[in-house]
């Protein structure tokens, strides 16, 4: 049983070594299961699959055993496609404690897009659940070696051909590959993230430095393990740190997300902006504007009032947060200052899947710019190339262990992101100010090119349109030489049953020139919008729930055209 942790500098102390010694990802399995072997390293929030840190090494063991026996050696890829579960846990750690490559799938991929990841990533075993089993196609079937109920660890196929008992392991060293981790970000075309074991045991030594979490602490992880974010800074994290990560069985709808921090009454959150801009939109600011004593305090004793919601959020929330993270994407501004006020207990953090994640942090009790991505993480270096002398804008390169190993299988892009001194180069671009606070402007790649030449970052506009009333969220794009807006409403906002009256449209079109005149009113000449077109149906979006933007580059909008007059 570990030692009760009294003192936190003490326990600092205690902890220095760790960050030498856990250099991959088998020695971080050692250290925590000889050191926290009583406590309970992961359970659903509602119980059941619950593995102390001794249980978990035994069926780490066990699983792998079973894989030897079927020639699974170090080298051997193994997928895993599942909703976060600890049996998730289980799997990737049966892979790369010893020297196989864990291909974390996330759950939400089509049955084309598995299938690529199996025949990329050349993977022999596949873990699956139920669930997902309808998108595994016949095609994939036949060419795995094994594929596992990863509910219930049961074998449903097995290749006797490859029943020999060869699957030779060995222990991983710092700079063998990991994990592949296929994403296909907003942009496209999917990409193998090859992450080391140096780049993954960096981040949690970098996520230690930033937010030092011990074996009281209790992580609530509701994001996709299979997203390097989640993995890394949460679900490994906890691991690393001998807490205990409770994870969610059913999609995080605002009634069980709540539910559950009632039950687990998380110390540690790891979220992405639009769950706590939900929130804060939907809940919180409505509440004060509808009550004449709370619109009262707003504006005369602002800051009681805010700090008094603060109390009441955190309250909400378990009543035990101290981090409540927020990554993936950048945070409305507006939200985050309100935040601020109010003392909740937020942090910032930006990364990559090819950074494994971690590149800058605003952290927990620091002094905090709002608007900002913080300063650079630890042991990561930063800086911006190409800067315009004009502005201060330029490309974020970073340099450090956190930086992946490269694509698989795709050296030409390789290359374009990874130059020789090691620099990775992100395609974010941003300004730093005096104090090595950066702040995001948008993605090379989403840039538009203005009629005199300026840079215009459809971001910055959507922060503007999200933030008027009735607007869920939006996506800025050019068309045909022009600034198009498309909007998706809120629910209540716009009754599409009602699409094929005159009223409906009358309102509608209210509406969109409403956003326009406020918009064009709000932002520079050369950031104008000159069209708003509607969207029924919510934006395809990543894990981390940012819109795929390639998806709507030609889109018109879902509106229905006006019927004419006969």
């Amino acid at each position: 049983m570990a030692k009760r942790i009294k003192n936190p500098y003490r326990a600092w102390r205690r902890y220095r070594g760790r960050e030498q010694s856990c250099t991959t990802l088998q020695k971080v399995f050692d250290y925590a299961t000889n050191r926290f072997t009583e406590r309970v390293a992961y359970q659903y929030v509602d119980g059941g699959q619950q593995y102390t840190y001794g249980q978990f090494r035994r069926k780490v063991e066990q699983l792998s055993m079973r894989m030897t026996r079927f020639g699974i050696k170090h080298g051997d890829r193994v997928a895993i496609f599942s909703q976060n579960m600890p049996n998730w846990v289980v799997a990737f750690f049966s892979a790369t404690v010893y020297g196989r490559v864990a291909v974390p799938i996330l759950p939400d991929s089509s049955e084309n897009e598995l299938t690529n990841i199996l025949n990329h990533s050349e993977s022999k075993v596949l873990f699956i659940s139920q669930r997902l089993m309808p998108k595994l196609s016949e095609e994939c079937r036949k060419k795995l070696t094994l594929i596992v109920d990863i509910e219930s660890f049961e074998f449903l196929k097995k290749d006797k051909d490859e029943f020999k008992c060869n699957g030779w392991v060995k222990d991983p060293n710092p700079d063998d590959l990991a994990t592949i981790i296929y994403t296909s970000g907003t942009t496209g075309k999917a990409k193998g993230v090859m992450l080391s074991h140096r780049n993954i045991c960096h981040n949690l030594a970098a996520s230690f430095k930033a937010q030092p979490a011990f074996e009281k602490d209790r992580f609530l992880s509701i994001l996709p393990a299979a997203h390097a974010y989640e993995m890394n800074v949460s679900t490994i994290y906890s691991f690393y740190a001998g807490a205990t990560c409770y994870t969610l069985q059913k999609p995080p709808t605002p009634t069980i997300l709540l539910s559950a921090m009632k039950k687990v009454r998380p110390t540690i959150v790891c979220s992405v902006p639009l769950i706590i801009e939900k929130v804060v939109k939907n809940s919180v600011w409505p509440t004060i504007y509808k009550s004449r004593i709370l619109s009262w305090a707003e504006r005369h004793i602002p800051h009681i009032l805010h700090r008094f919601i603060g109390h009441r959020m955190v309250q909400t929330f378990g009543g035990k947060l101290k981090f409540f993270g927020v990554g993936g994407a950048k945070l409305d501004p507006a939200v985050e200052a309100f935040l601020k006020d109010c003392h909740f207990p937020y942090a910032v953090g930006y990364g990559l899947t090819e950074t494994a994640p971690l590149v800058c942090n605003l952290m927990v009790g620091k002094r905090k710019k709002a608007g900002t991505i913080g300063c650079a993480s630890y042991g990561v270096e930063i800086r911006l190339d190409n800067v315009n002398p004009a502005n201060g804008e330029g490309e974020i390169v970073c340099r450090g262990n956190n930086v992946m190993l490269g694509y698989y299988k795709d050296p030409e892009r390789t290359v374009q992101v990874l130059d020789d001194e090691g620099w990775f180069h992100t395609s974010d671009v941003a300004t730093v100010d005096a104090d090595g606070y950066y702040s995001i402007k948008g993605r090379l790649n989403n840039t538009i090119l203005g009629p005199s030449g300026e840079n215009i970052y459809p971001e910055e506009i959507e922060q503007v349109i999200n933030n008027i009333e009735g607007v869920e969220e939006s996506l800025v794009m050019e068309r045909d030489g022009k600034l198009v807006a498309l909007v998706k409403f809120q629910d209540n906002a716009l009754n599409w049953d009602q699409a094929t009256e005159d009223k409906w449209f009358e309102e509608l079109e209210a509406r969109k020139n409403a956003i326009m005149e406020w918009v064009n009113k709000t932002v520079g000449k050369n950031s104008k919008i000159r069209e708003v077109d509607a969207m029924k149906e919510p934006f395809e979006k990543t894990a981390t729930q940012k819109i795929r933007r390639f998806k709507y580059k030609d889109s018109h909008g879902d509106e229905p055209e006006k019927p004419k007059d006969k």
